[in-house]
């Protein structure tokens, strides 16, 4: 029986052998890292880790088709949730008239309430994957969105729909804090690219695909059919994973073969490189730990504000599509629907280039940088997708009214593609940056990017209304320049140095 791990697939792949932080040490003790696996193995022989770097059981060897397979497995968990939360913007007003909403911030909460939940439920689901893995995490919440879900449909007042709304939105939450975690768990930084291109896609499309489909269901059928069309897509995507999903997380397996060894061998010594801890302090210290990473890592409290603000304008420019074609260009419900594929499209456009590119682009990179990769080499990725939205967003507010309706399509296609890239970019960075806590470090993001999606719907119709679409969103294009522009520089020279004062970034 082997428990050697080999510490090149550790240390730089993100196993479960991270830095010693500060915080988990007795008071008065001094920080240190922890030895090299195959040091701490040779010292105690009851420790179970991975048998060196070719281990099949690790995620990471596992055969090429598998981990696409659970990749894709695991993007259809993050995609059927944001369908949801933007289903039913086109049927909002029927929605209103049939629950009794009449102020327009409340027909607009009943939007994006769903997104508020998106900043509580990672806070826990993200770290609590790192505990009891990923696969456990994705079913069980699914199955809690998918009741709640169902339930808005059976709505007769709206207090229900907006309790329901929310609760559903609890369990949505779970798959966009648990993905990026579950893609470096199985790829590579050098692989890592085209997977991540594939999940992030998820967030931002499935808000493009729902819309579209609720626009011929509000135009041919009752809004309450919204909510059971998504229920019965979600049970699909259930019994997809129920076939596809394996357990990736290295943690969580590493204890499933101590608990199989301690059973065949009946050495109840064995242990993995986890401190043991009581149920109560994990979770505890889980909880804790996104929002101590937010409030103390450089790295994760720019990036999720610049996430969280590409994120927000994204709802906003879903939220009031509808208004703009039906009262703007005159269109009918399921015809105005059919103008986000101007946003799809445009998410396909950003995922292509991502995947022909930036992979390419980092092991150029890497080649110049003595075959030494570094996270900041995610940053030309952010550079193009700021600029590229920033023309997307001048480009769609000034053409609205004035021009043909085609115009503020291709302006919506450029931001979207600007967007998915700049996505794509802040992910892989920090999924490089901090490895072992991907997910917590993803959970502390979502909190501020799911407010701003709740948020900026809100204030969209009031923004507008004072300065027409051209200066209003034109407001958001200048704050993209001022956020986005300089962002890739200050990291692509600061950002080793942030990393090196961190306790909890990889390395």
């Amino acid at each position: 029986m082997s428990k050697i791990s080999d510490k090149h697939s550790t240390a730089s792949e993100g196993s479960p052998f991270p830095e010693k932080e500060v915080g988990d040490l007795e008071a008065g003790s001094t920080a240190i890292s922890s030895p090299e696996p195959s040091l701490e193995a040779d010292i105690d022989p009851n420790l179970v880790t991975w048998d060196g770097p070719e281990d099949p059981e690790n995620p990471k060897n596992w055969p090429k088709g598998l981990r696409w397979k659970n990749t894709w497995a695991v993007s259809f968990f993050v995609f059927i949730s944001p369908v949801s939360s933007s289903t039913i913007a086109p049927a909002m007003d029927d929605l209103a008239k049939s629950l009794g909403m009449r102020t327009e911030i409340e027909i607009y909460l009943s939007l994006s309430i769903f997104i508020l939940a998106y900043a509580i439920g990672p806070i826990f689901f993200g770290p609590a994957s790192e505990l009891y893995g990923r696969v456990r995490l994705l079913q069980v919440s699914n199955m809690w969105y998918l009741a709640w879900n169902l339930g808005c449909g059976f709505a007769t007042t709206k207090a229900q729909l907006l309790a329901f709304r929310f609760l559903a939105g609890i369990g949505g939450s779970a798959p966009l804090a648990i993905g990026s975690g579950a893609i470096s768990d199985m790829w590579t930084a050098e692989e890592r690219g085209k997977a991540m291109g594939v999940y992030t896609l998820g967030p931002l499309l499935g808000p493009v695909i729902g819309p579209i489909a609720g626009g011929f269901i509000a135009e041919y059928s009752t809004w309450r059919w919204v909510f059971w069309a998504t229920s019965a897509a979600a049970v699909a995507v259930q019994a997809v994973g129920f076939f596809w999903l394996r357990e990736c997380h290295p943690g969580t397996l590493l204890r499933k073969r101590r608990d199989r060894l301690a059973k065949e061998t009946g050495n109840e010594n064995l242990h993995t490189a986890e401190r043991v801890e009581t149920l109560g302090y994990k979770l505890l210290h889980a909880f804790e730990r996104p929002m101590r990473m937010f409030t103390t890592q450089a790295i994760i409290f720019c990036m999720a504000i610049y996430m969280a603000y590409l994120f927000g304008i994204t709802y906003l420019m879903l939220a009031t599509f509808p208004e703009i074609w039906t009262e703007v260009y005159h269109e009918s419900s399921g015809i105005g629907g059919l103008n986000y594929l101007s946003i799809a499209i445009g998410s396909f456009a950003g995922l292509f280039f991502n995947l022909k590119l930036v992979d390419r682009m980092y092991k150029s990179l890497k080649e110049r940088n003595n075959e030494v990769g570094k996270p900041e080499f995610r940053m030309p990725s952010l550079a193009v997708g700021s600029v590229i939205s920033t023309i997307g967003l001048f480009w769609y507010g000034w053409s609205i009214g004035n021009t043909h309706w085609i115009m503020p399509n291709i302006g919506a296609l450029l931001f979207a593609m600007g967007t998915i890239s700049c996505l794509q970019g802040m992910q892989m960075y920090i999924v490089d940056s901090y490895q072992t806590y991907a997910a917590s470090a993803m959970a502390a993001c979502a909190v501020l990017r799911s407010l701003c999606g709740f948020g900026f719907p809100l204030f969209a119709p009031y923004m507008y209304s004072a300065l027409g679409y051209g200066w209003g969103t034109s407001v958001l294009a200048f704050i993209t320049i001022a956020i986005g522009w300089g962002t890739p520089f200050a990291f692509w020279h600061f950002g080793p140095q942030l990393r090196a004062i961190s306790r909890y970034a990889a390395g």
